[in-house]
């Protein structure tokens, strides 16, 4: 039985919330944080990572690096293709699982961004991508993952909002899962007569489980961040961002 993120018609419907124009606008400074966090250099190669329709992956191509995008998603990586070719740029797009993907020392800098880690069933298919993501770096390569620390989930939990985008009336629901091991997410989407109900759990990392996950997928240091902008991981948080050093 295929896991509910092989499924690509949820991608495809739930796209449209998740990447509008402002996720888009916002890119150019995403990756202005990046260059200044990992100290990107001119032509680095960079391996983005669960890129989705490619909002960064395209925007590193436009700026010179060499940039290779992977998803699970086809119709994502269909349209990050297109995007690409209005822009005048050609990044590599692949479809491919981070659980078996690697390419032994293929990279400067590998980016897991806009949350997309934690939603494999077992933990050990998690540290499976990291050792992965480890493996296709280059000597002194770096990885820069952004997620959702657990911290900050407690602090900002909510049971559920609603809110209209797209068209769409949107209702989410959230709960805890086992002892704050993950957070439970239902989002249902009605727009007139049609109706979409798709539920997933995301597993939740402190900044120190994170950090010794990272550490066991062979990452020699790892420096923890509240933001992609270097702001400390404490009770102001945005995010948990963790740079992974080979």
């Amino acid at each position: 039985m295929s896991a509910w993120f092989e499924d690509e018609s949820f991608w495809t419907a739930y796209a449209p919330l998740m990447f509008d124009e402002k996720r888009w606008a916002e890119t150019p400074d995403v990756i202005d944080a990046i260059e200044r966090l990992a100290g990107l250099e001119p032509g680095d190669a960079v391996l983005d990572a669960c890129c989705g329709p490619g909002r960064h992956t395209i925007e590193l191509a436009k700026r010179g690096y060499r940039v290779t995008g992977i998803d699970l998603t086809r119709p994502f990586l269909d349209a990050a293709r297109e995007t690409a070719r209005a822009e005048g740029v050609d990044p590599e797009l692949l479809c491919e699982d981070i659980r078996r993907f690697r390419r032994p020392g293929g990279f400067d800098l590998a980016l897991n961004l806009f949350t997309s880690f934690g939603y494999f069933e077992d933990p050990a298919e998690d540290l499976a991508a990291l050792t992965n993501l480890r493996a296709s770096l280059a000597p002194g390569g770096q990885l820069v993952l952004e997620t959702i620390g657990k911290e900050t989930a407690v602090r900002d939990f909510i049971e559920g909002e609603w809110f209209e985008r797209d068209g769409w009336t949107v209702l989410t629901e959230f709960s805890v899962h086992g002892a704050w091991e993950g957070l439970a997410t239902r989002w249902v989407l009605i727009r007139g007569a049609e109706r979409i109900d798709r539920s997933f759990v995301q597993r939740l990392y402190s900044a120190v489980e994170l950090r010794d996950a990272l550490l066991r997928a062979g990452f020699s240091t790892v420096k923890l961040f509240g933001s992609l902008d270097g702001a400390p991981y404490d009770e102001k948080a945005a995010s948990l961002v963790a740079l992974a050093s080979a």
